[in-house]
Parts: structure tokens; C-alpha cells; sequence
């Protein structure tokens, strides 16, 4: 992962459908050429992260297997 200064160049964000104004916890992301950025989505000019491929896979799997589940 390395951080990445800010993002505001349309590179194709994507927000979940279950998002709404209300909700504070929600975060944009963009998949190109073998890399996926993060941002929070309330803050578009704000720092953005980025990832390979690889470890992204590997932080959703994780998610879906409930490992960050408190």
C-alpha cells in the first residue's frame, strides 16, 4: 500500500449502491492498470491510498470471511 497525496482526475470512482448522504462510512474506489485507489467519498480532493491488485484481492477475501468483523 502506499499513500498517494490527493486524487481530483475523473479516473472511473465507484461507490457503493447502499450509500447514501446519511451514511458516514462509505468510500470510493477506482481499478485501473493493476492498481485500485481509495478515497473517502465525502472528501474527493482529500488523500487517496493505493494497492495492487494482488493486495486488495487479498483484503476483500478477508472482509467476506468476516476477519475485520469486531
Amino acid at each position: 500500500m502506499s499513500y498517494n497525496g490527493t486524487c481530483t482526475d475523473p479516473i472511473g470512482w465507484r461507490v457503493s449502491s447502499y450509500c447514501s448522504t446519511a451514511n458516514s462510512g462509505c468510500v470510493a474506489v477506482s481499478a485501473r492498470e493493476n492498481v485500485v485507489t481509495v478515497r473517502d467519498d465525502k472528501d474527493p480532493a482529500g488523500p487517496v491510498l493505493r494497492f495492487t491488485t494482488a493486495e486488495w484481492r487479498v483484503f476483500v477475501l478477508g472482509m467476506k470471511a468476516g476477519e475485520f468483523d469486531v
